[in-house]
């Protein structure tokens, strides 16, 4: 792997891969990831990715994003999204992506909780795998384009405020990786909480690392819990439920078969509304009802949720499964502007390592894969449309820090977590305020 790249991204999941692609050809681009490229949470989003239906749609679509983010929201970035989300939709179906259509060859809809109407574009109920999977296949043809898996980043070089590149541990060797601009495309934090839909490895090092270097983050205590995760007693990573088969008509029950909520709730009030029901009936699940969506349509629109729920021994067609809440996803992260540069010169951020404040206190069922790209491509304009002025190469030293990256991964997390409690105070704070 050489050493010196015109732009240098970490992460390989939909934000990361889209960001390579908007960039021209001409620029030599370095990609790494620190498990295998698959090992995203990119590839585990079921539901769909939202798009604006017509000009009709905005204000409906824009109420709707603040409304499930409390008012919390940038009102900027909200626009921006929406306003992009055709050219984004347009661009994935260029790159091959199979969105679900009709007899007639027209896109189909769904609606999902806190939609107003039927604005999801779906692929089965694997949308982030089709979508990631097409960009890999796309990134894999450019000449321009490096992907380099297992490469862990360990710290940030920079100088002045300004970016110069990262600090790399693969296998056992530590290497820098020069760049002219770095994009930090990491995921979310999921890795460092007992239950979550994420994979382990996602323990939002680039928000330690950022922190560790005064770059500027915001709302980083604003975490999702999904819903509906399937329940299980087994340790790892919790098989997520889709928002899409409570929009289909799915319902929930409390363990004595009884109807008990709203199944279109916003997640976050949902989740309240689950936890409570547990706490009365002293259990530690609900059930999730499938059958009213139908087999044929649940075959034919969730056929991975189907057969999963049946290697886990749960009929879905003739009997309720049980389910929980788990940590979902991350609304906070590092704090970006509608260009997707972050506090320090030559640093870009996108998808769920960034806080575009897109989401508020909470994001919008099938908002996050839209936003990410969005960002991405924000970016990735940014870097090639704005003024480079070139920088000479910064020394690398070998810090005493690097010798132990284990306990230097755990340092990092655990500034993260005091952190997070810190931000939850300052919440706290204002709200009490207010």
């Amino acid at each position: 792997m050489k050493e010196n790249w015109d732009v240098l991204i970490v992460g390989c999941g939909a934000a990361g891969l889209y960001c390579a692609l908007n960039l021209p050809e001409n620029q030599n681009v370095c990609m790494i990831c620190k498990e295998d490229i698959e090992h995203s949470d990119s590839y585990l989003a079921q539901g769909g990715i939202s798009m604006l239906r017509g000009e009709d749609d905005y204000q409906e679509y824009f109420n709707d994003t603040l409304r499930a983010g409390h008012y919390e929201n940038d009102p900027k970035s909200v626009d921006l999204m929406i306003r992009y989300s055709n050219t984004i939709i347009n661009d994935l179906i260029k790159h091959g992506v199979d969105f679900e259509k009709d007899q007639d060859g027209r896109l189909c809809f769904t609606k999902e909780g806190a939609h107003s109407k039927p604005r999801i574009l779906y692929h089965e109920d694997e949308t982030g795998k089709e979508i990631t999977s097409r960009l890999l296949l796309e990134a894999k043809k450019r000449k321009n384009i490096r992907i380099y898996p297992y490469c862990m980043m360990i710290d940030l070089l920079e100088k002045d405020n300004r970016a110069y590149g990262i600090v790399v541990q693969k296998d056992q060797t530590i290497f820098p990786l020069f760049a002219n601009s770095i994009v930090l495309a990491c995921g979310g934090i999921g890795g460092i909480f007992k239950n979550s839909t994420n994979y382990e490895s996602l323990q939002g090092d680039a928000l330690s690392i950022c922190l560790h270097h005064h770059v500027e983050l915001e709302n980083i205590d604003y975490i999702q819990i999904h819903p509906t995760t399937l329940y299980s007693t087994k340790k790892g990573r919790r098989f997520l439920l889709s928002e899409s088969l409570r929009g289909e008509g799915a319902r929930l029950l409390n363990i004595h078969g009884k109807r008990f909520v709203n199944e279109l709730l916003p997640r976050d009030l949902l989740t309240d509304k689950i936890n409570e029901q547990m706490r009365i009936d002293h259990s530690d699940h609900v059930f999730l009802d499938l059958t009213p969506i139908g087999e044929t349509a649940l075959k034919t629109h969730f056929p991975h949720i189907c057969s999963r729920c049946q290697e886990e021994g749960y009929d879905v067609f003739h009997e309720p499964i049980p389910v929980v809440p788990a940590q979902h996803y991350f609304m906070g992260g590092i704090k970006i502007d509608l260009s997707g540069k972050t506090s320090m010169k030559d640093l870009y951020a996108c998808g769920e390592t960034s806080c575009s404040n897109v989401h508020g206190r909470n994001r919008l069922a099938s908002n996050s894969l839209l936003e990410s790209l969005v960002f991405a491509k924000k970016a990735a304009e940014d870097i090639t449309f704005s003024q480079y002025e070139p920088k000479a190469l910064l020394p690398f030293t070998m810090k005493e820090m690097y010798q132990d990256t284990s306990k230097l991964m755990q340092d990092y997390q655990d500034e993260l977590w005091s952190e997070i409690e810190r931000w939850k105070l300052i919440h706290e704070r204002n709200n009490i305020e207010a």
